[in-house]
This record gives structure tokens, C-alpha cells and sequence, in this order.
């Protein structure tokens, strides 16, 4: 088996506020198999999108990565800057924290790319949606006529950086060539927008929300990532809208190859879509492992608790089993060091005061754990009593 595509050792994304530090993501670490689509689910407030900036480098003020490696494979880019930033490599491996920040900002499109979660506001108004994947296409272009460029798929010299500056001051020349438009036509056909040669002329308010998801998609594919994120993609979208929009990044993701990181809530689309999954609670993965270990032999309570919650078509009559409490604080001070489900877990023991440390189950490398019940049975003689935490009426 291959080396995983992305390797997240440690990752820490806090929050400076005026009111406190928030530690929105706190000493994670995944690994990502090369073309596998691996899945984040939790509760909003888990950190999951953060995560997901902090991949790319989106962390603006006031937050920041403190701590962490992101390590990307990458043998070509590697070979780039193993002599200038020797301490940003690892064979293959190029962590993406010690790049200069102008080399993170290249590898998004070519290399990783996003899909946000809400479509409306991520196209600019005042452009054709056409304009603004075809500008995507463009940039990718240029970039891979730069013979620097790690990932060159283009070598025309219709997209070199002297035809960028010839173009910057003729105002009659288009930054997007005909080309490129060409390209995002193909890309609306792809993620099928109907009659994609009158749509790539239309705005985006003249969209549908599914065709304005659609059309994000393909805004993410014009650079032919390696790795693309979905942020919640069906976010805010009718049942059948959402089938479609994930029908169609299986679909994309079958032919292409690409590696996705799939972000949601919802563990149905976990289960519909993904081959491995980590559970995130309080800015930590809190379990992962195969869609079966996560849906058939689930250690933590908080996974337990998540899939209790998924109402049961096959039973008429039943109550949903809700997990009691609330997301907790992520403020610095509330936080503490322990388990940070412990307040709300039905299994809390003495040992749950303590940081617990991520366990195998059954002794393997797939299925992993952050709580003592990985490796020890639950002790009713040792548990919390409802008032431990400052009450049981919550």
C-alpha cells in the first residue's frame, strides 16, 4: 500500500479574541490515503471547517496555526525546495507550515482545492459564473507554463507571464482566453449544468442553489487538484439536490483518481460516500477508522451517541436517543485537561479527568480511539455522578 497523501501530525489552530484564546483545533492528527474519500462528521462547533482552512492556509487573523505539521507527498516538490527549506522536507513529504507563503498560495487549485459551504456568496456578483471558472482555469494555466511550475499540464506560450503583462496593458485583451472558456464550458457539461454554452454567460443569481453548487464544483476541478476539500457541500439543499451533488463527486472522484476530504455532520452522507472516517469533537478526532469500524463497532460514546441519533427507517414509533449537554466552550480556560466529552458521556469515570491518549482497538493500526474505554471496561464504580461537572439537569 502506498504512502498516505497527507499526513497531519499535531495540528493546533487557536483563536486570539479579545474575550480569549479559543482552541478551535487541538493536536490532531490523520493521515489521508492517496484517492480515498475520507470523512470528518461532528457536531457544528467541532472544528471541522477550521480544519479544513488550516490545510490550505486560509487561518486569517485573529487566528493562527501554532503547532503542527501538514505534510503533503509530493516527490516534485520536494526535489523544488529540498535545498533552499531543507527543514520543510521529508523525503517525498513537504510540510506545508516551513513553504514560504507565496508557495502555499500556488499549490491551491493545481494541488488542493475547496469547496465551501455556502455557494452564494463564494461567486463574486458582478462576474458571469463562466468568467470566474474559466479565470480559475486560467491561473492554472499560467502557473503550469512557469517552468518552476511542479505540476506543469500546459506549456503553451498563450499562457506565460508575458502574455500576462502584455495583457494587463492592452485593455482591450482578456486576462481569460478563449481556451479557458472553452474549459469551463466542458466543466459545466461535466457537473451537469444544462445548456453549459448559454449558462457560462448567465450571473450567479440567475442560478438555481444546485446549479450554483454544481457550478462551485466545477470552479474547485478547473485546477485538477490532487486533493479536493467539500466543506459541507450539500449544505442548505433539497434531499434530491443533495443526491445529486454527491452522486456527482463520486462520480468525478471514480474518474479522476483525486484524493477528497469530505466534510459534514451528516453521517448519512458519511455512509454513502466515504471509505474511512474520523469523528470530531472539541477540535479533536476523537475516533477514526473504515466506514465499518465507525458504523458497526464504534468504541467512543460520542460516535455512539451520533449514530444513536440517526432516526431508524425500518421501526415505526421509536424515539431518537439525542446525546445530553452541549458542544463545550473552546475557550483556553474552560477547556482543562481532560477528556473533553466527559460532561456529557454516559460512561464518565474518574480516569476521564485525565487527557487520554489515542488507543488501537483490537490491537490494530485502523481503527483508533481517544478514550480509555479503547483499552479498559467500564467501571460503574468508578463513574462521575451527575453533579461532578456542576450539574445533571442539562
Amino acid at each position: 500500500m502506498s504512502e498516505p497523501i497527507l499526513r497531519i501530525s499535531d495540528l493546533s489552530t487557536r483563536f486570539f479574541t479579545k474575550s480569549g484564546q479559543v482552541n478551535a483545533v487541538e493536536s490532531l492528527s490523520v493521515s489521508i490515503d492517496e484517492g480515498e474519500i475520507f470523512g470528518i462528521v461532528g457536531e457544528s462547533g467541532s472544528g471541522k471547517s477550521v480544519l479544513a482552512r488550516s490545510i490550505i492556509g486560509l487561518i486569517e487573523s485573529p487566528g493562527q496555526i501554532t503547532g503542527g505539521k501538514i505534510e503533503y507527498r509530493n516527490a516534485p516538490l520536494a526535489d523544488e525546495f529540498r535545498d533552499a527549506h531543507p527543514d520543510a522536507v521529508n523525503g517525498d513529504y513537504v510540510d506545508l507550515r516551513s513553504l514560504p507563503e507565496e508557495a502555499v498560495r500556488s499549490l491551491r487549485g493545481p494541488s488542493f482545492s475547496m469547496i465551501f459551504q455556502d455557494p452564494e456568496s463564494s461567486f463574486n456578483p458582478t462576474l458571469t459564473v463562466g468568467e470566474q471558472i474559466a479565470e480559475a482555469v486560467e491561473v492554472q494555466r499560467r502557473a503550469s507554463s512557469n517552468p518552476r511550475s511542479t505540476k506543469a499540464r500546459t506549456s503553451s506560450s498563450e499562457y506565460s507571464l508575458g502574455s500576462y503583462a502584455y495583457g494587463a496593458v492592452m485593455p482591450n485583451r482578456s486576462f481569460v482566453s478563449s481556451k479557458s472558456k472553452d474549459r469551463a464550458i466542458e466543466l459545466l457539461q461535466q457537473v451537469g449544468i444544462p445548456d453549459p454554452e448559454e449558462r457560462v454567460d448567465e450571473y450567479p443569481h440567475e442560478y438555481s442553489g444546485g446549479m450554483l453548487q454544481r457550478a462551485m464544483i466545477a470552479q474547485a476541478l478547473a485546477g485538477e487538484p490532487d486533493i479536493l476539500i467539500a466543506d459541507e457541500p450539500t449544505t442548505a439543499l433539497d434531499v434530491t439536490i443533495q443526491a445529486q451533488v454527491l452522486n456527482l463527486l463520486r462520480e468525478i472522484q471514480d474518474e479522476t483518481g483525486m484524493t477528497v476530504l469530505l466534510i459534514t455532520h451528516n453521517l448519512g452522507v458519511i455512509a454513502r460516500m466515504c471509505d474511512r472516517v474520523g469523528v470530531m469533537y472539541a477540535g479533536e478526532v476523537v475516533e477514526r477508522g473504515t466506514l465499518s469500524d465507525i458504523f458497526d463497532t464504534p468504541v467512543h460514546p460520542y460516535t455512539k451517541g451520533l449514530l444513536g441519533s440517526i432516526p431508524d427507517l425500518d421501526t415505526t414509533g421509536g424515539r431518537l436517543q439525542p446525546i445530553d449537554g452541549n458542544v463545550p466552550s473552546l475557550m483556553d480556560e474552560e477547556m482543562g485537561d481532560r477528556c473533553y466529552f466527559a460532561d456529557r458521556c454516559p460512561k464518565a469515570m474518574e480516569q476521564c479527568l485525565e487527557e487520554p491518549d489515542d488507543a488501537s482497538v483490537d490491537g490494530g493500526t485502523d481503527h483508533e480511539v481517544k478514550c480509555v474505554l479503547a483499552q479498559t471496561e467500564y467501571d460503574e464504580s468508578q463513574a462521575l455522578g451527575d453533579s461532578h461537572f456542576g450539574g445533571g439537569d442539562t
